[in-house]
Protein backbone atom coordinates (compact mmCIF):
# COMPACT_ATOMS: atom_id res chain seq x y z
CA UNK A 1 0.00 0.00 0.00
CA UNK A 2 2.73 2.75 0.85
CA UNK A 3 2.86 5.02 -1.77
CA UNK A 4 4.72 7.88 -2.73
CA UNK A 5 3.54 10.42 -0.05
CA UNK A 6 4.21 7.72 2.49
CA UNK A 7 7.56 6.68 0.88
CA UNK A 8 8.34 10.51 1.15
CA UNK A 9 7.05 11.19 4.44
CA UNK A 10 8.94 8.15 5.98
CA UNK A 11 11.93 9.73 4.25
CA UNK A 12 11.62 13.02 5.96
CA UNK A 13 10.81 11.16 9.22
CA UNK A 14 14.00 9.05 9.12
CA UNK A 15 16.18 11.70 8.00
CA UNK A 16 16.93 13.15 11.35
CA UNK A 17 17.15 9.61 12.50
CA UNK A 18 20.03 8.02 10.24
CA UNK A 19 21.77 11.07 7.99
CA UNK A 20 25.13 11.04 9.78
CA UNK A 21 24.45 7.71 12.37
CA UNK A 22 26.80 4.78 11.74
CA UNK A 23 25.22 1.60 11.31
CA UNK A 24 26.95 -0.78 13.74
CA UNK A 25 25.12 -3.59 13.53
CA UNK A 26 22.85 -5.63 10.86
CA UNK A 27 20.00 -8.47 11.63
CA UNK A 28 18.07 -9.73 8.77
CA UNK A 29 14.99 -12.02 10.26
CA UNK A 30 13.55 -13.18 7.28
CA UNK A 31 15.15 -14.21 4.44
CA UNK A 32 12.50 -13.07 1.58
CA UNK A 33 13.53 -10.18 2.47
CA UNK A 34 16.90 -9.95 0.66
CA UNK A 35 15.45 -11.46 -2.75
CA UNK A 36 16.79 -8.61 -4.77
CA UNK A 37 20.21 -9.45 -3.47
CA UNK A 38 22.29 -11.51 -5.89
CA UNK A 39 24.49 -12.49 -2.60
CA UNK A 40 22.38 -12.03 0.53
CA UNK A 41 25.25 -12.59 2.52
CA UNK A 42 25.97 -9.37 0.81
CA UNK A 43 23.47 -7.22 2.58
CA UNK A 44 24.77 -7.27 6.17
CA UNK A 45 28.62 -7.37 5.00
CA UNK A 46 27.94 -3.74 2.67
CA UNK A 47 26.07 -2.19 5.00
CA UNK A 48 27.45 -2.68 8.68
CA UNK A 49 29.49 -0.63 9.67
CA UNK A 50 28.75 2.25 7.50
CA UNK A 51 27.71 5.86 7.58
CA UNK A 52 24.67 7.00 5.53
CA UNK A 53 25.33 9.88 4.09
CA UNK A 54 21.89 10.86 3.15
CA UNK A 55 18.41 9.54 2.39
CA UNK A 56 17.11 9.69 -1.21
CA UNK A 57 13.37 8.53 -2.69
CA UNK A 58 12.84 7.97 -6.29
CA UNK A 59 8.84 7.07 -6.49
CA UNK A 60 8.07 3.83 -4.03
CA UNK A 61 11.98 3.16 -3.31
CA UNK A 62 13.73 4.57 -0.59
CA UNK A 63 17.39 4.92 -1.37
CA UNK A 64 19.73 5.56 0.91
CA UNK A 65 23.69 6.82 0.67
CA UNK A 66 25.91 4.73 2.57
CA UNK A 67 29.65 5.75 1.11
CA UNK A 68 31.90 3.82 -1.29
CA UNK A 69 29.65 3.70 -4.41
CA UNK A 70 27.25 1.77 -1.93
CA UNK A 71 23.48 2.33 -2.03
CA UNK A 72 20.88 0.97 0.14
CA UNK A 73 17.46 0.22 -1.75
CA UNK A 74 14.50 -0.37 0.27
CA UNK A 75 11.04 -1.17 -0.98
CA UNK A 76 8.23 -1.36 1.66
CA UNK A 77 5.63 -3.50 -0.93
CA UNK A 78 2.28 -3.86 0.01
CA UNK A 79 2.37 -3.49 4.03
CA UNK A 80 5.82 -2.42 4.68
CA UNK A 81 7.13 0.56 7.05
CA UNK A 82 10.10 1.49 9.25
CA UNK A 83 9.57 1.64 12.90
CA UNK A 84 12.61 3.64 14.99
CA UNK A 85 12.62 2.24 18.62
CA UNK A 86 14.84 2.46 21.54
CA UNK A 87 17.82 -0.23 21.89
CA UNK A 88 16.21 -1.83 24.29
CA UNK A 89 12.66 -2.11 23.38
CA UNK A 90 11.10 -5.57 22.66
CA UNK A 91 11.47 -6.50 18.86
CA UNK A 92 7.75 -5.18 16.98
CA UNK A 93 5.84 -8.41 15.68
CA UNK A 94 6.62 -9.09 11.86
CA UNK A 95 10.43 -7.26 11.92
CA UNK A 96 12.09 -8.31 9.10
CA UNK A 97 15.07 -6.31 9.29
CA UNK A 98 17.20 -4.80 12.67
CA UNK A 99 20.08 -1.92 11.89
CA UNK A 100 21.33 -0.72 15.37
CA UNK A 101 22.69 2.77 15.09
CA UNK A 102 25.73 4.25 17.11
CA UNK A 103 22.38 6.68 18.29
CA UNK A 104 21.38 4.55 20.69
CA UNK A 105 18.33 3.47 18.25
CA UNK A 106 16.75 0.93 16.17
CA UNK A 107 16.12 0.93 13.04
CA UNK A 108 13.42 -1.90 11.94
CA UNK A 109 11.89 -2.88 8.96
CA UNK A 110 8.77 -4.32 9.53
CA UNK A 111 6.86 -6.26 6.98
CA UNK A 112 3.61 -8.62 7.37
CA UNK A 113 3.05 -10.11 4.02
CA UNK A 114 7.17 -9.64 3.02
CA UNK A 115 6.26 -8.20 -0.36
CA UNK A 116 8.63 -5.54 0.16
CA UNK A 117 12.79 -6.04 -0.24
CA UNK A 118 16.13 -4.50 1.18
CA UNK A 119 19.56 -4.66 -0.73
CA UNK A 120 22.70 -2.44 -1.06
CA UNK A 121 23.70 -2.76 -4.29
CA UNK A 122 26.96 -0.92 -6.25
CA UNK A 123 26.59 1.22 -8.50
CA UNK A 124 26.79 -1.62 -11.77
CA UNK A 125 24.12 -3.34 -9.16
CA UNK A 126 21.85 0.01 -9.27
CA UNK A 127 22.38 0.30 -12.88
CA UNK A 128 20.89 -2.93 -14.18
CA UNK A 129 17.99 -3.33 -11.19
CA UNK A 130 13.91 -2.08 -11.80
CA UNK A 131 15.40 1.13 -10.89
CA UNK A 132 16.61 1.53 -13.77
CA UNK A 133 13.52 1.23 -15.96
CA UNK A 134 11.33 3.79 -13.62
CA UNK A 135 9.71 6.99 -14.96
CA UNK A 136 10.26 10.34 -13.76
CA UNK A 137 9.45 11.02 -10.36
CA UNK A 138 5.66 11.90 -9.88
CA UNK A 139 6.63 14.63 -7.15
CA UNK A 140 10.32 15.82 -8.19
CA UNK A 141 10.44 15.59 -11.92
CA UNK A 142 6.72 15.85 -13.30
CA UNK A 143 7.05 16.21 -16.81
CA UNK A 144 5.01 18.89 -18.44
CA UNK A 145 1.51 18.32 -19.76
CA UNK A 146 2.25 17.87 -23.18
CA UNK A 147 5.54 15.30 -22.83
CA UNK A 148 2.73 13.71 -20.57
CA UNK A 149 0.30 13.60 -23.22
CA UNK A 150 2.61 12.70 -26.13
CA UNK A 151 3.38 9.66 -23.72
CA UNK A 152 0.02 8.28 -24.08
CA UNK A 153 -0.67 9.22 -27.83
CA UNK A 154 -2.17 6.40 -28.85
CA UNK A 155 -2.46 3.80 -25.61
CA UNK A 156 -5.82 1.83 -25.45
CA UNK A 157 -4.76 1.34 -21.94
CA UNK A 158 -7.09 3.14 -19.47
CA UNK A 159 -5.40 5.99 -18.25
CA UNK A 160 -5.39 4.91 -14.64
CA UNK A 161 -3.75 1.52 -15.61
CA UNK A 162 -1.11 3.75 -17.26
CA UNK A 163 -0.51 6.21 -13.76
CA UNK A 164 -0.40 2.63 -11.88
CA UNK A 165 2.79 2.11 -14.78
CA UNK A 166 5.75 3.12 -12.59
CA UNK A 167 7.87 3.39 -16.70
CA UNK A 168 5.23 6.13 -17.26
CA UNK A 169 5.37 8.02 -14.01
CA UNK A 170 7.15 6.67 -10.48
CA UNK A 171 5.31 6.77 -6.95
CA UNK A 172 1.48 6.46 -7.66
CA UNK A 173 -0.17 3.31 -6.44
CA UNK A 174 -4.01 2.51 -6.47
CA UNK A 175 -4.98 5.37 -3.66
CA UNK A 176 -3.84 8.60 -5.16
CA UNK A 177 -4.20 7.81 -8.71
CA UNK A 178 -7.88 7.08 -8.29
CA UNK A 179 -7.83 10.43 -6.19
CA UNK A 180 -6.10 12.41 -9.21
CA UNK A 181 -8.32 10.86 -11.36
CA UNK A 182 -11.59 12.72 -9.31
CA UNK A 183 -9.73 15.63 -9.33
CA UNK A 184 -9.16 15.78 -12.83
CA UNK A 185 -13.02 15.19 -13.48
CA UNK A 186 -11.94 11.51 -15.98
CA UNK A 187 -13.12 8.37 -15.16
CA UNK A 188 -10.47 5.86 -14.50
CA UNK A 189 -11.39 3.67 -17.73
CA UNK A 190 -11.06 6.00 -20.44
CA UNK A 191 -8.41 4.90 -22.68
CA UNK A 192 -5.20 6.70 -22.15
CA UNK A 193 -4.69 7.93 -25.97
CA UNK A 194 -8.05 9.51 -26.08
CA UNK A 195 -7.71 12.29 -22.82
CA UNK A 196 -7.32 15.63 -24.88
CA UNK A 197 -4.50 18.26 -23.94
CA UNK A 198 -6.47 20.16 -21.42
CA UNK A 199 -8.09 16.58 -19.89
CA UNK A 200 -4.26 15.51 -19.66
CA UNK A 201 -3.35 19.12 -17.94
CA UNK A 202 -6.21 18.38 -15.47
CA UNK A 203 -4.59 15.32 -14.29
CA UNK A 204 -1.14 17.06 -14.09
CA UNK A 205 -2.77 19.25 -11.93
CA UNK A 206 -4.34 16.55 -9.89
CA UNK A 207 -1.25 14.71 -9.40
CA UNK A 208 0.41 17.74 -7.87
CA UNK A 209 -2.53 18.24 -5.41
CA UNK A 210 -3.25 15.17 -4.64
CA UNK A 211 0.23 13.98 -3.76
CA UNK A 212 1.19 17.54 -1.96
CA UNK A 213 -1.96 16.80 0.25
CA UNK A 214 -1.13 13.39 0.86
CA UNK A 215 2.42 14.44 1.97
CA UNK A 216 1.15 17.73 4.26
CA UNK A 217 -1.09 14.72 6.40
CA UNK A 218 1.59 12.06 6.87
CA UNK A 219 -0.22 9.45 4.05
CA UNK A 220 -2.76 7.41 4.42
CA UNK A 221 -3.19 5.18 7.14
CA UNK A 222 -5.80 2.25 6.27
CA UNK A 223 -7.85 0.68 8.58
CA UNK A 224 -5.58 -2.12 8.58
CA UNK A 225 -2.89 0.35 10.09
CA UNK A 226 -0.36 -1.35 8.00
CA UNK A 227 1.08 1.98 7.53
CA UNK A 228 2.36 3.91 9.90
CA UNK A 229 5.00 6.85 10.88
CA UNK A 230 8.44 5.56 12.09
CA UNK A 231 7.62 6.78 15.36
CA UNK A 232 4.35 5.01 15.34
CA UNK A 233 1.90 7.70 14.27
CA UNK A 234 -0.78 7.26 12.01
CA UNK A 235 -0.97 9.26 8.62
CA UNK A 236 -4.14 11.28 8.80
CA UNK A 237 -4.69 11.76 5.00
CA UNK A 238 -7.94 9.14 5.31
CA UNK A 239 -10.29 11.57 6.45
CA UNK A 240 -9.38 13.79 3.58
CA UNK A 241 -9.96 11.16 0.48
CA UNK A 242 -12.62 12.32 -2.15
CA UNK A 243 -13.64 8.78 -3.54
CA UNK A 244 -11.21 6.35 -2.53
CA UNK A 245 -12.83 4.02 -0.04
CA UNK A 246 -15.96 6.22 -0.12
CA UNK A 247 -18.64 3.60 -2.53
CA UNK A 248 -22.42 4.55 -1.50
CA UNK A 249 -20.86 7.79 0.29
CA UNK A 250 -22.11 10.78 -1.58
CA UNK A 251 -19.33 12.79 -2.99
CA UNK A 252 -18.27 15.46 -1.51
CA UNK A 253 -18.86 17.79 -4.56
CA UNK A 254 -22.28 17.02 -5.78
CA UNK A 255 -23.91 14.54 -3.52
CA UNK A 256 -24.01 11.57 -6.21
CA UNK A 257 -23.21 8.30 -4.65
CA UNK A 258 -19.46 6.85 -5.55
CA UNK A 259 -19.29 3.98 -6.95
CA UNK A 260 -16.78 0.96 -6.98
CA UNK A 261 -15.56 -1.22 -9.90
CA UNK A 262 -12.81 -3.04 -10.76
CA UNK A 263 -10.13 -2.52 -13.07
CA UNK A 264 -7.48 -4.78 -13.91
CA UNK A 265 -7.79 -6.03 -10.46
CA UNK A 266 -7.62 -2.83 -8.97
CA UNK A 267 -10.95 -1.42 -6.65
CA UNK A 268 -11.33 2.17 -8.38
CA UNK A 269 -13.76 4.30 -6.86
CA UNK A 270 -15.39 7.18 -8.85
CA UNK A 271 -18.30 9.77 -9.19
CA UNK A 272 -20.39 9.19 -12.02
CA UNK A 273 -21.62 12.71 -12.02
CA UNK A 274 -18.25 14.56 -11.63
CA UNK A 275 -15.89 11.83 -13.67
CA UNK A 276 -16.29 11.94 -17.79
Amino acid sequence: MPELPEVETTRRNLTPVLAGARLIAVSVHHDRMLRRQRHPEDFVQRLEGRIVRSLDRTGKFLLFDVGEGFTWVTHLGMSGRFSVRPSDHVRDVHTRVTIITDRAVQVRMVDPRTFGFTAVYTQEELATSTMASLGPDALTALPETDVLANRAEGRRVAIKTLLLDQRYLAGLGNIYATEVLFEAGVKGRRRAGSLSLSEMEAVRRGIRKVLASGIEHGGTSLDDMAYLLPDGRAGRHLRYLAVYGREGKPCRVCGTPIIRTVLTGRSTFECPACQS
